[in-house]
């Protein structure tokens, strides 16, 4: 196992330590059980404050030289030194308070603690938000983790009526909103107690929150035969859902029948537990809600690095063989040698999965590889001499211009990007088709773009943090990215929007679409982009998917697609979420448009072409 898969199963934890006597103690000895900092009260209660006193003492904490700048940076979290009523309807008790709070997160700035925890107790916290987000504005050192209880406890109290009881994750969604989703406005989420717990698609729209934490009670756990530590297994599950996400653990509460040591060593065997290194997981780590521009194949030509990336997804070339074979096999017995022609050859996988389903099928084949890299045509010459034994006739060329000498049974091409047809697919195959014999077989056949409305404020402000001097906001929010989606929130399953078949026999080959696509919400969130991915039919029952529903096993070759929004957009449960897109081309490029038509008319995203476009040449 890798040294980097060992860090990927790390689990960072931390102790609450409440409000101790002797804060390095108390730190000296956490680290020691295992834990990589604390949680602590920022203002100790013995120096209480009097802002309105003539006499107020001019200690507000412990002394800053009790520990290094460095290690108030790294080792502490910081609580409230209590519930600041700053919304509170009684002015002098808000005006005070306010006072108080201001003079904490000042102090928090000077001891450059990393982060604050501020509990939410009330929906309306609007002046709480405003004195936060100026705080931040003005340069504040400190993240704002707000601590905040998974489910409303309020629901496990027999008097109150669920159906009357407050959505938590509302308290939250308005304490953000207020600060237009500050960057550095997080979470830290409690874990629900006493039997109160979420259902799959409460966990599902929390993982597509900014989580930094989640806080685990000592209550929650029970003895094992060992008498040791453990999480019931319903808490494990949550755990586990939070694991792909860069979050972190604290343990709060009183020993019980434990000690610290225990339940820190628990979560670190927890960690290796539960994690699940994939296939796609381990080739994607490093690149989690990064955003990646969409290639330009036909105008820039790949390299080395990319190819490999292509070529290690074994699955993809496996289907891809399965088509081919199914396809020789179809052929007429009395053709032979087949012909196949393989366009975009690139470094060689599909000329080498031709050659595998030829001696499995026993069916002789002509190959003919079309390349137009230059450089990649250096790679297959060396195969071409060394590996394939001068099976394969080499083109240098566009396969848009070029003219084999002989028609194809069979045509095979890798040109389909995230979104199917984003990497003009359909464009290339029809200008290669003509070399295609009027029977011939066309692999893949077709192909389907499908669309899911997505939440993720983390790449909401990914995109706004992108600026550069050459690129204003617009055109940030009206290009599509090609990210692997983790910090993410998919609302309601994908829904099939632009389908391309070949060959494409019609008269006239229109490869413009325009479709509106309409989804209801199951709860309430936030729409922040729409997610592509594709279905595309290679053979017969051949399929390739990119469709999380129906997603190819263990394939890596595609991240999804995202068009994000302008800005984030409220969507109530059972709210119709409604999508118009087109795909639309000139002579010189082709680009797709997005406009939000529900819960409220939006305009049109990058018209024209303006922001983005698929060059042709």
């Amino acid at each position: 196992m890798s040294e980097q898969n060992e860090f990927k199963k790390h689990m960072s934890c931390a102790l609450d330590i409440g409000e101790p006597l002797n804060l390095l103690a108390s730190l000296t000895t956490a680290c020691n059980e295992g834990y990589h900092f604390v949680v602590t009260k920022l203002i100790h209660p013995n120096h209480e404050r009097d802002l309105y006193s003539k006499d107020a003492p001019r200690v507000i904490g412990r002394t800053d030289r009790l520990l290094s700048s460095n290690d108030w940076n790294k080792l502490i979290v910081c609580r409230l030194s209590k519930q600041f009523q700053i919304d509170s309807e009684i002015e002098n008790i808000r005006e005070h308070d306010k006072k108080l709070l201001s003079q904490e997160l000042g102090f928090a700035c000077h001891l450059y603690i990393p982060a604050i925890l501020i509990k939410l107790v009330q929906r309306d916290n609007k002046n709480l938000a405003h004195l936060l987000n100026c705080k931040l504005q003005a340069g504040a050192s400190f993240q704002v983790w707000v601590e905040t209880p998974m489910v409303n406890p309020a629901k496990k109290s027999p008097i109150v009526n669920n159906e009357d009881c407050d959505d938590i994750w509302e308290w939250w969604n308005d304490f953000r909103r207020y600060g237009n989703y500050h960057k550095r406005i997080g979470l830290a989420l409690v874990m629900p107690t006493d039997g109160c717990m979420l259902d799959d698609l409460e966990i599902k729209r929390w993982g597509g929150e900014p989580v930094k934490a989640i806080i685990i009670p000592t209550c929650l756990f029970i003895s094992n035969q060992h008498k040791q530590p453990v999480l019931p297994r319903v808490y494990q599950e949550i755990i586990k859902q939070f694991l792909h996400l860069d979050v972190q653990y604290i343990i709060s509460g009183p020993r019980f029948k434990h000690t610290y040591q225990q339940y820190c060593s628990y979560m670190g065997y927890l960690g290796k537990k539960l994690y699940d290194q994939s296939v796609i997981g381990e080739f994607s780590m490093g690149c989690e809600d990064f955003l990646q521009s969409p290639l330009q194949p036909l105008t820039e030509h790949l390299e080395t690095p990319i190819y490999e990336i292509f070529e290690k997804d074994s699955i993809k070339y496996v289907l891809y063989q399965q088509a081919i074979e199914k396809a020789l096999c179809d052929i007429a017995k009395n053709i032979s040698p087949i012909v196949v022609i393989v366009v975009g050859a690139g470094r060689g996988p599909l000329v080498q999965a031709t050659l595998n389903a030829s001696i499995i099928t026993q069916r002789k084949v002509k190959v003919y590889a079309v390349e137009k890299n230059p450089y990649a045509v250096n790679t297959l010459e060396e195969r071409i001499a060394n590996e394939w034994n001068d099976q394969v006739t080499l083109f240098n060329e566009d396969m848009r211009v070029c003219e084999p000498p002989e028609h194809a049974d069979i045509l095979v091409s890798e040109l389909l990007g995230s979104f199917g047809d984003n990497e003009l697919s359909p464009e290339c195959l029809d200008g290669a088709q003509r070399f295609l014999k009027p029977n011939g077989i066309s692999i893949p056949q077709s192909y389907t773009s499908y669309l899911a409305p997505l939440q993720s404020i983390k790449l909401y402000n990914e995109i706004g943090m992108s600026k550069t001097a050459d690129k204003t906001l617009q055109v940030l929010y009206e290009t599509p990215y090609v990210v692997h989606l983790v910090n993410a929130y998919q609302i309601t399953n994908a829904k099939d929007l632009f389908v391309f078949e070949h060959p494409n026999r019609s008269d006239m080959i229109i490869n413009e679409r325009m479709r509106t696509l309409k989804f209801t919400a199951e709860q309430n969130c936030v729409l922040t982009a729409f997610a592509g991915f594709f279905e595309s039919v290679l053979y017969k029952d051949v399929i390739l998917s990119t469709n999380p529903v129906t997603h190819s096993r263990n394939m890596v070759s595609w991240f999804p697609i995202m068009f994000p929004l302008p800005f984030p957009v409220q969507v109530k449960t059972n709210e119709q979420i409604e999508v118009t897109f087109w795909r639309a081309e000139n002579n010189e490029k082709v680009w797709y448009e997005w406009c939000l038509n529900s819960p409220f008319m939006g305009s049109i995203s990058n018209i024209a072409g303006r922001s983005y476009f698929i060059k042709k040449h």
